[in-house]
């Protein structure tokens, strides 16, 4: 279910019908045994949303959508909203992880991510490639998502070209002392998650794990198998440690510590990857008079990737590790300055730095031809200031930021068999400053009715994967670029938000966004492609969502209609839609509670035709999915759950390369059950 902020009590009341959900509150309590359990002050979570929330165009995913998602995957639940987008169309068990970008508004062209993914506060992009460790994100560990579409500048808004992702983590409250979950399908295939959450003083600390694995399905159709063709076998888990506790009546500390590790198989026996991270976080929120929310966080993450030769089916490629840091932290003050006004003062920093390390492999004899290293280091430093002042049944938002982006340390080294350089490329550093501006108005229109208009700026620094790193998806070779410089985004929207009665809400917003230096793989020859710094990217389109519910039954719909092209006059892009960015894309849910702990729903997806490159010559057909959630009790917290994905089997390619194809997930089946939910 969806849910735009600011309506009425009643629009709650309507989305969060889910006990599970209605039991969150501000001051969580945990469930004690035999007795009522001491409430605690501590809320686990950062400053409330600001006024301003409701002046872009925002999504709220509650509790009960996020765990009851098909697949059980993150990124299924993010596609119920309108304009979010993949970069691939693949799932995160068999996509390459590093082409696991996200973005929204059509505003893709690339595998890095566009939008900004916070987890409790924390970017959590991988520092090297700007992709998303989607297998880490185990949804039922999650309380809400927050999805606001838009170029950000409030902290880390430099990430936040397309819009902002913010991931929740559950709140005792909401989820209980204990949880666990197993499943399988039918490929025999297992997933398993528990969480355990035990009281620290007057606060509480929260362990989590889940662990995925199976055979994976054939990717390849049947008529393009080769005995080399592997199934796109995967084997993850995850695991994090969040303690919170009070260190004064309205101070609160907030610690997580997490690792991660994702191996997968693609396309023919040997080609396999792996990704895995580690990561701390310290955090603390005030909530007196002086509000303040400080951060500060640390990453260490690694890929690997076998590249197979599609002729030969032995190794051309070995990237056998891509280390890479991230570190950062934010600082954000609310001052009381002004009675009617929120007022935001702040800075953040980022910085990210790695290495690629890989050799070349001749297909024929197996012996190493090139060793390569590559690298480098990319930072930010953003202060930002942003006021919103309400008037009577006008909301006025109005932000600054100034970014000082640097790039620095960049290298590309290749050297022969015998060690004898081929290419030594030191890149020159380089620094700018960059202000950017968002500013908006909300109008209570009536007590049912919400008008709203925003305009921003926003940028996105190359990251080192872009500038540096060149790699193969055969028979495609994509160079890397030290050259790129910051995408710019400019753009506005207009929208209203309308609960003509208490049973349904509506929300559509038109907008216009442009990517100037947009950076994008451009085709040079059938076989070779480059990043490059397009003149600009272009989108307008419109986005809505619905949310109704009758008794028992709801019903949740978005949608998002984009006209997406490249401005590049002069060239053969000019005009042409952006890769992997679609039309239309559309979901419909229908829900049914007939009893207590009972949860049915169907969800029906439709994502129209995209190209797969620039040039328009390849095209992955239009699609149209059915999947399905039944939760049904069986006695006390115990539950029986069944899934299903693709029921009607449609053939999804996510991959289209001069006839060479990949598919997305066929029709899959889950059993499972489930405790504490």
């Amino acid at each position: 279910m969806t849910l735009k902020p600011g309506l009425a009590a009643s629009t709650i009341a309507l989305m969060l019908a889910a006990p599970l959900a209605a039991q969150e509150a501000d001051n969580a309590v945990i469930e004690g045994e035999g007795e009522t359990a001491e409430a605690i002050i501590v809320t686990g979570k950062g400053l409330d949303p600001a006024l301003s929330t409701g002046i872009y165009a925002t999504t709220i995913l509650e509790r009960e959508t996020i765990i009851a998602a098909p697949s059980g995957r993150i990124e299924d639940v993010l596609r119920n909203v309108a304009g979010f987008q993949q970069f691939r169309r693949s799932d995160s068990r068999s996509a390459n992880p590093s082409a696991q970008g996200v973005t929204l508004r059509a505003l893709g062209g690339n595998a890095t991510s566009r939008a900004l993914v916070l987890l409790d506060g924390v970017p959590i992009a991988d520092p090297f490639f700007g992709y998303i460790p989607l297998s880490a994100i185990a949804p039922e560990t999650l309380g809400t998502i927050r999805v606001t579409r838009g170029g950000g500048a409030g902290p880390f808004g430099a990430g936040a070209l397309a819009g902002t992702i913010e991931l929740e983590s559950a709140v005792p409250g909401s989820t209980g002392g204990f949880l666990a979950s197993a499943a399988i399908n039918d490929r025999a295939e297992t997933e398993a998650s528990g969480m355990v959450t035990a009281r620290l003083g007057r606060g509480f600390a929260t362990a989590s794990g889940r662990w995925d694995r199976g055979q994976g399905f054939f990717t390849t159709p049947a008529d393009q198998r080769v005995p080399a063709t592997a199934r796109a076998a995967f084997d993850s888990w995850s695991t994090a440690l969040r303690a919170v506790a009070p260190l004064t009546d309205s101070v609160e500390l907030q610690a997580r510590v997490g690792a991660f590790r994702d191996t997968r198989t693609l396309r023919f026996v040997g080609a396999d990857s792996f990704s895995e991270g580690q990561e701390a976080s310290i955090r603390l929120v005030g909530r007196g008079a002086w509000k303040f929310d400080a951060l500060a966080y640390v990453q260490a993450r690694d890929f690997g990737n076998v590249v197979i030769s599609a002729t030969r089916f032995t190794p051309t490629l070995d990237q056998r590790r891509t280390p890479s840091t991230g570190i950062g932290g934010k600082f954000e003050l609310r001052p009381p300055l002004a009675e009617g006004h929120d007022i935001r003062i702040g800075m953040d920093y980022r910085r990210a730095d790695g290495e690629l390390q890989e050799e070349a492999i001749n297909a024929v004899t197996g012996r190493i031809t090139q060793r390569r290293r590559a690298g480098g280091v990319t930072s930010n430093l953003g202060l930002f200031l942003e006021d919103d002042w309400q008037i009577g049944p006008l909301i006025i938002n109005g932000g600054l930021r100034a970014d000082r982006t640097g790039i620095s340390d960049g290298f590309f080294k290749a050297v022969d068999a015998s060690g004898v350089p081929v290419s030594n490329l030191i890149a020159p550093d380089r620094s700018d400053w960059t202000v950017n501006w968002r500013a908006g108005a909300l109008f209570y229109a009536t007590r049912r009715l919400e008008l709203r208009a925003a305009a921003y700026t926003g940028i996105r620094l190359p990251t080192l994967n872009e500038l540096y790193r060149p790699f193969v998806v055969f028979p495609v070779t994509t160079q890397a670029n030290a050259d790129l410089v910051n995408e710019r985004l400019q753009g506005f929207e207009i929208g209203f938000d309308w609960q003509p009665v208490n049973a349904l809400v509506v929300s559509v917003t038109a907008f216009d966004n442009e990517v100037k230096d947009a950076i994008a793989n451009v085709t040079i020859t059938p076989t070779l492609r480059r990043r490059a710094n397009l003149p600009a990217i272009e989108a307008r389109g419109i986005e809505a969502s619905v949310a109704a519910k009758l008794g028992t039954i709801s019903l949740d719909g978005s949608l998002a209609w984009t006209d997406a092209e490249v401005a590049a006059p002069g060239t053969a892009l000019d005009g042409n839609r952006p890769a992997q960015t679609p039309k239309f894309a559309g979901t419909l849910t229908l829900g049914w509670r007939p009893a207590e702990g009972w949860q049915v729903a169907a969800t029906l997806r439709h994502v129209a035709a995209q190209f797969e490159d620039d040039l328009e010559s390849d095209v992955l057909p239009a699609v149209t999915t059915l999947d399905a959630f039944i939760a049904a009790p069986l006695w006390g917290k115990l539950s029986l759950i069944a899934r299903a994905e693709n029921l009607t089997d449609e053939a999804i390619v996510t991959r289209n390369q001069g006839g060479s194809i990949d598919l997305g997930v066929p029709r899959t089946f889950w059993f499972g059950l489930r405790y504490g939910f």
